[in-house]
C-alpha cells in the first residue's frame, strides 16, 4: 500500500492512500455520490459528469472518478452550489429519456430514477414531441434486451466487453444526441458472461429476457448465497418470493461482490441455474417401488443399516461441510466406508481462465479437508465388499448400474434423476439453496450460506436425516 494521507470530506477528517481515486474513497465510506459511468471493476471513464464535487482551492467542480487524492485535500459532496451543478447535468440526461418507468423492469433498481427523485424534477421543460426516439426492443443475444431510448451512454457495457471478456461485441453508434449502444454487424452479444451487462447498466436500457416482466423487484426478498455450478463458488444474491397460496419460488440469481472469489461478476450459465431450483424436484419418498412418506423411508433405511451388513456411503461434492462431517461421524458409528468418487462431474469444455471451472461441484475441497477418499480404486473395492450402497445426492452413476447388482441401493436426492429408479429406497432432501452450510471453493476459501427460503413443506437436509437415524440407533441398540 502506498503513502497514507489525511483528507477532509464534508467536514470529517479521514485517511486514504495517496493517488487513489476520490470516488473510491467516497464509495468505501458510503458517502452518497451520484454516478453512472464509473464502476470499480471497469475503472474511470469520465463521460457522465454526475460525480462532481467541490474541492477547496479549485476554481470549478471536479469529477471525483478522475481526481487523485492528495494530502490535505478538502472535499464537499453536498451544498447548494454543487448540488445545482449535478442537477443541471441530470436534466441533460433526462431530456430524451422516455417516460416509461411504470413498464420498465429496472423500476425500483434504477439509479436514474433514484437521482431524479432526489432532485425533484417533477415538471419537464422538454416538449414530448421534440424528443429523439430510438429502437425500443433490440435483441442483442445471450438473453439481453436493449431499449436504446433509456440508455444514458455510460458505456459500462461497452467497456465490459472490451476490457473484461475482450470480445468487443458492443459499441457506440452515431453521434451527438443520436448516439446509441448497439452490436457490430454480424456479431451478436454471445460471450459466456454477457448477462453481466444487465447488472452493470445503471438504468433500464439493458434487461434480462429471462427475468423480463416476471416480477416487480420490490416484491422480492433476497439472501446471500454461492453458486453451485462449479468449484469457483461465485458469490450471488438469491431473489425469491412467496406469493399467497403458493410456494416460495426463486426468480433470479445476481452476482454479489467478493473481490477474493468472483469480483463483481458471474457466468451466464450459473446465473440461469436458478431454474433447476424450481423444476424437476424430487418430493415424494419411494420404498420398494411405491410412494411413501419420508419418515417411513428413513425408518426403512435404519432397518437396513441395523442389519450390521457392510455399507458404503457415496457423497456428492455439493453437500455442505457440515453434512459431510455428520456423514463421516455416522459412517464411523456403523463401521461403514465413505467415498467421494464422482468422475462425471468434470467438464473440460466448461472451464476457462476466468471464473468457470471444469469441476462442476461447489465443495470438493471439503473432501480433502475431511480426508474423504475420491479415488476410483477405493470406490470399486468398497462396492465389491459392501452389501448396502447409500447414494447421497451423487447422480454420477446413472449409467453404471451393473456394479450395483445384488446390492441394496438407498438414494437421497433433491431432484429427479435416472438413479432413483434403481433405488430400493429413495428419500427426497432439501436442495442446495434450501439449506444452510459451509462450502470450500477451489482456492480453499470457506464460505457460509444462510438460506432464507420459506417452503410450505420443507424437506430435510442430510444432517436432519442423520440426526433422526442416530436417534434410532440410541433407542434401537444398533448391532
Amino acid at each position: 500500500m502506498g503513502e497514507i494521507v489525511n483528507i477532509t470530506i464534508n467536514g470529517k477528517e479521514m485517511q486514504a492512500p495517496k493517488g487513489s481515486l476520490l470516488i473510491d474513497k467516497l464509495l468505501d465510506e458510503n458517502i452518497h455520490i451520484p454516478h453512472f459511468c464509473y464502476h470499480q471493476a471497469l475503472g474511470k471513464d469520465g463521460n457522465c459528469r454526475m460525480c462532481m464535487v467541490e474541492i477547496e482551492g479549485q476554481k470549478r467542480p471536479q469529477i471525483s472518478c478522475d481526481t487523485p487524492i492528495k494530502d490535505g485535500m478538502i472535499v464537499r459532496t453536498t451544498g447548494k452550489n454543487i448540488e445545482k451543478v449535478r442537477r443541471d447535468i441530470l436534466e441533460l440526461e433526462l431530456i430524451n429519456h422516455p417516460i416509461d418507468c411504470p413498464t420498465c423492469d429496472q423500476a425500483g433498481e434504477c439509479k436514474l430514477q433514484d437521482y431524479y427523485m432526489e432532485s425533484g424534477f417533477y415538471e419537464s421543460r422538454m416538449n414530448l414531441e421534440a424528443k429523439n426516439h430510438a429502437r425500443k426492443r433490440e435483441d442483442l443475444g445471450s438473453n439481453v434486451m436493449l431499449d436504446q431510448e433509456r440508455c444514458v451512454l455510460c458505456t459500462r457495457c461497452v467497456r465490459f466487453c472490451k476490457d473484461i471478456t475482450k470480445t468487443n461485441e458492443l459499441g457506440v453508434i452515431s453521434r451527438a444526441d443520436h448516439s446509441v449502444i448497439g452490436t457490430f454487424p454480424g456479431k451478436p452479444l454471445s460471450n459466456p458472461y454477457a448477462m453481466n451487462v444487465v447488472d452493470l447498466c445503471p438504468v433500464g436500457a439493458l434487461t434480462s429476457k429471462d427475468f423480463r416482466f416476471k416480477q416487480r423487484v420490490w416484491f422480492l426478498e433476497t439472501f446471500n448465497a454461492i453458486c453451485n455450478g462449479c468449484a469457483k463458488g461465485c458469490n450471488i444474491y438469491v431473489d425469491h418470493r412467496k406469493e399467497k397460496y403458493k410456494d416460495d419460488i426463486v426468480y433470479r440469481f445476481r452476482p454479489r461482490v467478493n473481490k477474493e472469489v468472483n469480483g463483481w461478476f458471474m457466468c451466464d450459465e450459473g446465473r440461469l441455474s436458478y431454474h433447476k431450483e424450481n423444476e424437476n424436484r424430487f418430493l415424494t419418498a419411494i420404498v420398494n417401488g411405491s410412494q411413501s412418506n419420508i419418515s417411513n423411508a428413513i425408518a426403512q433405511l435404519f432397518a437396513i443399516l441395523n442389519k450390521g451388513e457392510k455399507t458404503l456411503f457415496v457423497l456428492d461434492a455439493n453437500l455442505s461441510l457440515e453434512e459431510m462431517t455428520n456423514l463421516r461421524s455416522l459412517a464411523n458409528i456403523l463401521n461403514a466406508k465413505i467415498s467421494g468418487y464422482s468422475p462425471n462431474s468434470f467438464d473440460e469444455s466448461f472451464g476457462d481462465d476466468y471464473l468457470r471451472k471444469s469441476d462442476r461441484k461447489a465443495n470438493r475441497k471439503a473432501f480433502d479437508k475431511l480426508e474423504i477418499n475420491q479415488s476410483k480404486e477405493y470406490f470399486e473395492d468398497a462396492i465389491n465388499s459392501c452389501k448396502n450402497i447409500v447414494i447421497l445426492g451423487n447422480e454420477c452413476f446413472e449409467e453404471n448400474t451393473k456394479q450395483f447388482e445384488d446390492k441394496t441401493i438407498i438414494g437421497i436426492f433433491s431432484h429427479n434423476c435416472l438413479s432413483i429408479k434403481h433405488c430400493n429406497i429413495a428419500i427426497p432432501m432439501a436442495s442446495f439453496y434450501e439449506k444452510s452450510g459451509t462450502y470450500i471453493n477451489c482456492d480453499g476459501i470457506e464460505q457460509k450460506v444462510i438460506s432464507k427460503m420459506k417452503k410450505d413443506n420443507p424437506l430435510p437436509n442430510i444432517t436432519n436425516i442423520i440426526e433422526e437415524i442416530k436417534g434410532m440407533i440410541e433407542k434401537g441398540n444398533l448391532l
